[in-house]
């Protein structure tokens, strides 16, 4: 080949090589109203990690974020939001107070026009992060899929509203930012492949109850369309008196006077959280782990930004229209006892501490509700979430428009022989191999466990109907036929199985949730 030839062809080389550059990189560079956005390719999916969806200040809502030129790189999370490490040091890549308003997007067309589903990440309301949960391979169901991160305990819930006007939504900042990021999604989705006008909002744990929250916030309407609420019935007791007492408390303990208010915003993150939490022991008192509500740094009531509180034992009816999949797992956050023999006597022993003179009761409305069950079952069963999710169903199933689909996930880890709380997580992202600790070897029922369940999730997204083909037909849950679809290796309906067993659960387990309401 002589030297113009060589040439030649290196250039037509050099020409379809920027050519090709050129169009992968025109696929994953978006268009926002801030700016543009570059991706990165992840399991077959288009994915934009760390797009800024808001600027905060300390205390105050959320605003849009600054406009930026060129093309920002998004391929890799953004930072968490302040919270508590156990003591590991995280840069401000990693953990950030003025730049953890960031969300990502999952997506496979970018001219198309899908549902999207909004995840908010579990934690309560005080830690976590949506890189728990990428949404990759929920996105190839037909979906855009977004996951945000959003301020936290005492940066994202202290209520000064008592002492200033300027800090009138202070307590409800955390929550706020998740309104932001709906508008985010309303204004630019559209550029993803996403409609803005089919969003579903959902989560699990303190994300289930960040749904709930949601169902009540009037700023939210409209921003979304359906709501999926995974073991996320622990009720927020919160109302403002107790929030803005918190917040005057936080002030005595960092010795501030209400003249002097903004020194607040110079105190150190993890001074403030400690004066935070020695506040809330001198004042409305500290939650202990296992208790069956919350209070504190959490969502507040004012009757502006936060109508009510969820589940108690509905929603607000301004989101009468709003679909909602609702459920549980078996065990959630039962301390478990499948790693020991036990006799039925032996675990009535233990049961009679909780529920004395209606034991018997209780395991005869057990065996009623579980035939088959084990000794262990008895004690390792939910007592926290399915009572109050039964009771928030009949609600919210007599009360409003739209339909309530009811559910309980009852696979058995090979680990520790439980259904516990978060174990759906891999199998409605579908994301089994993500898990390699928790299932180190899924079998073949496994991965179409999590292929039907993410596929129902998405169908629910799509139109409010978790039906597929794959699940036994699936009708909208009424107190009466008490329609429950349990997610197993084998799908199954079942009608009212436990009405009697959870009536005796909540007698005896909420007893606190009823002193607190004889006294507020």
């Amino acid at each position: 080949m002589n030297k113009k030839r060589t040439a030649f062809c290196l250039a037509i080389l050099l020409l379809a090589t920027a050519t090709a550059t050129a169009q992968s990189d025109n696929l994953t560079v978006v268009k926002t109203k801030s700016g543009k956005v570059s991706g990165i390719t992840q399991e077959g999916t288009m994915a934009f990690l760390g797009i800024p969806y808001a600027k905060v200040e300390r205390f105050m809502p959320p605003q849009t974020p600054d406009r930026w030129k060129g093309v920002k790189p998004c391929d890799h999370w953004g930072p968490q939001a302040m919270q508590q490490t156990g003591g590991r040091q995280l840069s401000e890549d990693e953990m950030s107070e003025k730049n953890s308003c960031v969300l990502n997007v999952w997506t496979t067309d970018l001219k198309a026009h899908k549902p999207v589903m909004l995840w908010l990440h579990g934690g309560g309301f005080d830690s976590g992060t949506s890189a728990w949960n990428p949404g990759m391979q929920l996105a190839k169901k037909d979906v855009v899929v977004v996951s945000i991160n959003h301020r936290l305990n005492i940066l994202g819930f202290l209520d000064l509203s008592a002492v200033s006007p300027k800090y009138k939504y202070s307590g409800n900042v955390g929550m706020l930012d998740v309104v932001k990021a709906l508008e985010w999604i309303r204004d630019n989705i559209r550029n993803f492949g996403g409609n803005p006008d089919n969003v579903t909002v959902f989560g699990e744990s303190g994300g289930g109850g960040k749904v709930g929250t949601l169902l009540c916030m009037p700023k939210a309407r409209g921003l979304f369309h359906k709501a999926i609420i995974m073991s996320g019935t622990i009720l927020n007791v919160n109302n403002h008196e107790m929030t803005q007492t918190l917040g005057k408390a936080v002030l005595k303990e960092l010795g501030i006077g209400e003249n002097e208010l903004e020194r607040i915003n110079d105190v150190p993150y993890q001074e403030l959280y400690n004066a935070g939490q020695r506040a809330m022991a001198a004042s409305i008192g500290t939650r202990k782990p296992g208790t069956p509500m919350m209070w504190g740094f959490g969502p507040t009531p004012d009757g502006e930004t936060l109508l009510q509180q969820p589940f108690q034992p509905g929603f607000a009816d301004i989101s009468s229209n709003i679909p909602i999949l609702i459920g549980t797992t078996f065990n959630e956050l039962q301390r478990l006892q499948y790693n020991r023999e036990m006799t039925v006597g032996e675990a009535r022993e233990q049961l009679l501490k909780t529920f004395g003179g209606d034991t018997d009761a209780y395991i005869s409305a057990f065996d009623k509700a579980w035939p088959g069950h084990t000794p262990q079952d008895l004690v390792s069963i939910d007592w926290l979430f399915r009572p109050k999710t039964l009771i928030t169903a009949d609600a919210i199933a007599t009360s409003r428009q739209a339909d309530t689909y009811l559910y309980m996930f009852t696979w058995r880890s090979p680990v520790n022989n439980g259904s516990v709380h978060g174990h759906e997580l891999k199998f409605c992202f579908n994301t089994l191999h993500h898990s390699p600790n928790e299932l180190p070897h899924p079998t073949d029922d496994d991965l179409q466990l999590a292929d039907i369940m993410s596929s129902a999730w998405a169908q629910f997204a799509h139109n409010g109907n978790p039906n597929i083909g794959a699940l036994p037909a699936w009708q909208p849950y009424t107190p009466e036929n008490g329609e429950m679809m349990v997610f197993d290796h084998r799908r199954r309906i079942l009608n009212n199985p436990d009405r009697d067993l959870q009536q005796i659960i909540n007698r005896h387990c909420f007893r606190q949730l009823d002193e607190f309401r004889k006294t507020h």
